[in-house]
This record gives structure tokens, C-alpha cells and sequence, in this order.
């Protein structure tokens, strides 16, 4: 499926299993914030840092299908691992984990 905006009926907070997973070296995330608003995507290593910001700003209420390249802000190939994603909008958070392996 291309990156990008979903159909929006029935909408409710969602953050969903990356796929594939465990992955190598490109994952999809697929996502649902229900009302317009801030939202963010990040994604932390094992330690809780942060190693890269996929959405960080106002979206339409959708369903949305980010992709992460195994790479860091920096632009820098990730090692092999266990990483976490977290979807925060509204007063919604939850977090899932993903698997890198090279």
C-alpha cells in the first residue's frame, strides 16, 4: 500500500502492528487519530531514546501508513534491535515494539 491518507469512516485512536515485522530494512506503520489535531510518531530504542521523529505536527483526522527506513535523524543506519514506536494525539498515547533484524 502507498504511503500516505486512508478512508476516514468509524474512526478510532489505532495504532497497529508494524508490518513486517520483524524487518529488514523497511517497515510499514499503519496509524488512526479519529478528530484533526497534533500528532506525533516517534520511534525509541531499547533504552527509551529517541532515534527518529516520523510525524510531528497538525494532521487531518485519517488513517495513515508511515513508512521508517530503519534509519535516524541523523539519517544513519540503526543497529539490528528492538525499537519502539509511539503514537501520541490528543490526550491518546500507546506504544508498540518492532524488531530490526540485518
Amino acid at each position: 500500500a502507498p504511503t500516505g491518507i486512508l478512508p476516514t469512516r468509524g474512526l478510532v485512536f489505532d495504532l497497529q502492528q508494524n508490518h513486517p515485522n520483524p524487518f529488514n530494512p523497511v517497515t510499514q506503520i499503519r496509524f488512526s487519530v479519529p478528530q484533526d489535531g497534533l500528532a506525533r510518531l516517534t520511534i525509541h530504542d531499547i533504552s527509551g531514546r529517541l532515534v527518529r521523529v516520523i510525524v510531528n505536527g497538525w494532521m487531518p483526522a485519517g488513517t495513515y501508513v508511515k513508512e521508517w527506513n530503519a534509519r535516524n535523524d541523523q539519517g544513519r543506519a540503526v543497529a539490528s534491535g528492538v525499537y519502539f514506536y509511539r503514537l501520541e494525539a490528543g490526550q491518546n498515547s500507546v506504544t508498540r515494539k518492532a524488531v530490526l533484524l540485518k
